[in-house]
């Protein structure tokens, strides 16, 4: 009798979101007028520090240790420009950790927008800006050039994906909705419906919350075991399982008590030596997957909350009121091109400032109150919008002082140079191109 031959390993990305804002220090309305730094740096040097000894110095260990052992291992990294900075700022040696995970070329990095913002909600070019100002960090950090993408908070409609592939990239992350899939699996490897070569990756949200957010619930942990059998128990025909958490999971979110160090090292292990499954990187998955059916997703999604909306950032008259207030700067800003204020203004712009407003209750309010800093989300918007009104302050005063430079001076040429026919951020994708 002879024995059924082994099935074809499913294909898998699994990847790790990696950040960290630029928090902000209690700001008073007094204040106000005084233009003062609204960052609160002792805290977000003390922050950093610690996740990097908790989570990214020891789960890169184990990642990297394990791709030495198991070459087959492939992992896949989104790590936002503001973690970058400080990383390269207090934690030189947790940069250093991802820069060695990108050498071995088993890794693949994605792109996003560089202050992990709501940039994709605005008009212009503010977007366009800030990935391909990612591209050059990663460029310059870990001396990769990314491929495929990943917006903040996998926000995501047709229309987006339609710039992300203008930049040059043929993929990209959203999460799997059931809205979005209409009775559809999200275990396939889907493609916008114009723009052909444009592959999108559904995230399980199912399987990837079972480690982010229910590891240790009802006073029982997940285990590998238990993970697998759920994962095995996908039908055959789905052609690829997409896993992405927060890579704070491991070490921040649950401690290295909780054993979660461990399920990740074991996790990693059974993952390597599975004949059913392999791991893949998103660019390894596009060239080896050719059935690619359209997927069409008119509405704006997340991955945040229960809505998978923007409500997260957006639920609220006081998170409209701040988004408003802040957006309306980005002329302003601009016409001076100033880079200082321009950093300033662009870590103002971080989702996670409008992620502490949420008002939600339940569940999610709890999520909400666990990642802010605030006594309440009323004391973040208020503690936020004294900042952004200080931050005018200075604003105005730097008009001035442009105000009084001779007629063709700085203020005047880069009016000029805005209104050319190419766009900034076309110039600066020509550049990158040609390095």
């Amino acid at each position: 009798m002879s024995s059924q031959p082994n099935p074809t390993p499913k294909p898998m990305v699994l990847y790790f979101q990696a950040h960290q804002p630029w928090r902000l220090r209690p700001f008073h309305f007094f204040e106000i007028g005084t233009q003062g730094d609204g960052f609160d740096n002792a805290q977000n040097e003390a922050i950093v520090r610690r996740i990097t000894r908790q989570c990214y110095l020891p789960a890169n260990k184990i990642v990297l240790d394990l791709i030495k052992k198991f070459p087959q291992l492939k992992i896949t990294f989104s790590i936002s420009g503001t973690l970058l900075d400080q990383l390269k700022q207090y934690c030189p040696d947790g940069l250093a950790s991802f820069k060695a995970l990108a050498e071995t070329g088993a890794v693949e990095f994605l792109a996003e927008t560089d202050f992990h913002s709501l940039a994709s909600l605005l008009p212009g070019t503010e977007f366009e800006e800030q990935v391909l100002d990612h591209v050059a960090r990663l460029q310059e950090y870990l001396g990769v050039r990314p491929l495929v993408f990943r917006n903040t908070e996998l926000i995501y409609n047709n229309d987006m994906a339609k710039k992300v592939h203008a930049l040059g990239f043929n993929g990209m992350f959203l999460d799997g909705i059931d809205a979005v899939l209409q009775g559809r699996s999200p275990n396939h490897l889907y493609e916008h419906p114009e723009e052909k070569g444009m592959k999108l990756f559904p995230r399980n949200y199912f399987l990837s919350d079972d480690i982010a957010f229910r590891y240790h619930e009802f006073g029982k942990k997940l285990t590998v075991g238990k993970f697998m059998a759920r994962l095995k128990s996908i039908p055959q025909e789905d052609q690829l399982i997409t896993l992405g958490l927060d890579y704070e999971t491991f070490g921040e979110h649950h401690k290295a008590e909780s054993g979660i160090l461990n399920f990740l090292h074991d996790l990693l292990v059974c993952f390597a030596k599975d004949k059913h499954h392999k791991l893949v990187t998103p660019s390894e998955a596009i060239q080896q997957i050719q059935d690619t059916p359209a997927l069409h997703v008119p509405d704006t999604i997340s991955w945040a909350d229960a809505e998978r909306d923007l409500s997260a950032w957006l639920g609220n008259d006081m998170q409209q009121d701040a988004f408003e207030t802040m957006a309306h700067l980005e002329g302003r800003i601009k016409t001076l091109n100033d880079p200082n204020l321009t950093d300033r203004w662009r870590r103002l712009m971080t989702s996670d400032h409008f992620y502490y407003m949420s008002t939600k209750r339940n569940s999610d309010g709890n999520v909400h109150a666990y990642f802010s800093p605030y006594a309440s989300p009323y004391e973040a918007f208020m503690n936020y919008m004294n900042v952004l009104q200080d931050f005018l302050h200075t604003v105005k005063e730097k008009e001035k002082e442009m105000a009084t430079l001779p007629e063709k001076g700085a203020l005047k040429a880069e009016a000029e140079r805005r209104e050319m026919h190419t766009p900034i951020w076309a110039m600066k994708l020509e550049n990158s191109y040609e390095k």
